[in-house]
């Protein structure tokens, strides 16, 4: 086993085409003291003009290089953060942009350059502490920014250079934070009439759906004609979708899929026949400004449609698709589907 600090080697290398770049390059030891060498490229001598910088921006690599002595050296935050996100970013896009986000906009910018082992001491609790009272955010997002933080510190145990026992968000405390702040706002029988009599389609049916089903609005507008089985009135939930990007879905549903209310499922083969794209690979609320290549935007419908119709509605200014959610989740689904048309007997046909 090696006890030495390998620091690899850094080289600038020319390239016929494009400019120049620069290449991390260290041995490998392997079982019966085999040893191969690695290299991966850090970036170009656009992105970083001077070796000091290129050196700054390899640290995660010289930290997998020494995997097996990770603490023969002062670790920087900021390296540790290279590492996360090199190798432990969550691969569901909206978590992956707001990670980001924290980290990028907040976390580097202060803690980036101090040493893991100051970071880990006793007093930072308080330090971070006094740091997010600076900050000019909402309680929920320092949350967040804690949250990813912690995360972060974990990491850095697993991969032995933090302590076991030292991370310090542990005791890292956020004023006005708590598992729920305030009770959800939870739309009753009539104000939900009301909401929807200032409502025209494809919104109207959209908003029916997501107080019908608790689904994401992510989930809610992911949906497309060929996941509905007419005759079983069954919905399978596969996919999702965020800022244009299709992923997968947060909850793992059933597959099976889940059931529909006869007047939901009636409600939406009304919009079926009524929609330009009603193809079964069409999204069920395709987007026209798009061609039906991609669906509408939620935030748009949102402040575009749902929250004038709110605010004529009388409904105040707290409405959004997680109302619609919680209007599931807490009131069991109670029979919402008397705003759409009755539907006792009707019998539907796929002619798609």
């Amino acid at each position: 086993m090696r006890t030495r600090y390998q620091h690899g080697n850094l080289q600038l290398e020319k390239r016929k085409n494009g400019p120049d770049v620069w290449v991390y390059r260290w041995r490998e030891y392997g079982p019966n003291r085999s040893v191969s060498r690695r290299g991966e490229s850090i970036g170009t001598i656009e992105q970083y003009a001077t070796k000091a910088e290129a050196l700054k921006a390899c640290g995660y690599l010289q930290l997998m290089a020494n995997s097996d002595n990770p603490n023969s050296r002062d670790v920087t935050f900021g390296t540790l953060l290279d590492r996360y996100v090199a190798e432990e970013m969550p691969q569901r896009h909206s978590t992956n942009l707001a990670y980001r986000s924290y980290i990028e906009t907040h976390i580097r910018p202060k803690w980036a350059d101090w040493p893991l082992r100051r970071l880990s001491s006793r007093g930072t609790p308080f330090s971070i502490e006094q740091w997010f009272k600076t900050m000019a955010l909402a309680p929920k997002t320092k949350g967040n920014i804690r949250n990813v933080m912690g995360v972060i510190f974990k990491c850095g145990m697993r991969w032995g250079l933090v302590d076991l026992d030292a991370n310090p968000m542990a005791l890292v405390r956020v004023k006005g934070v708590s598992r729920r702040q305030s009770e959800p706002r939870v739309l009753n029988q009539d104000e939900i009439q009301a909401l929807v009599s200032h409502l025209t389609d494809p919104c109207r049916t959209a908003v029916i759906v997501a107080l019908s089903t608790g689904l994401r609005c992510s989930e809610l507008f992911a949906l497309k004609w060929m996941d509905f089985n007419w005759d079983q009135l069954t919905v399978l939930v596969q996919r999702a979708i965020v800022h244009g990007v299709v992923g997968e879905v947060k909850t793992k549903y059933s597959r099976s899929g889940l059931p529909l209310d006869p007047a939901l499922a009636e409600l939406l083969f009304t919009w079926k026949r009524a929609s330009k794209f009603a193809e079964r690979s069409d999204w069920v609320f395709a987007s026209p400004q798009k061609a039906g290549e991609l669906p509408l935007r939620a935030t748009s419908m949102l402040e575009m449609h749902i929250k004038p119709a709110a605010e004529a509605a009388k409904l105040g200014d707290r409405i959004g698709w997680h109302t619609f959610r919680h209007y599931a989740e807490f009131r069991n689904m109670p029979n919402i589907l008397a705003v759409a048309p009755s539907c006792a007997h009707l019998r539907f046909i796929d002619s798609a």
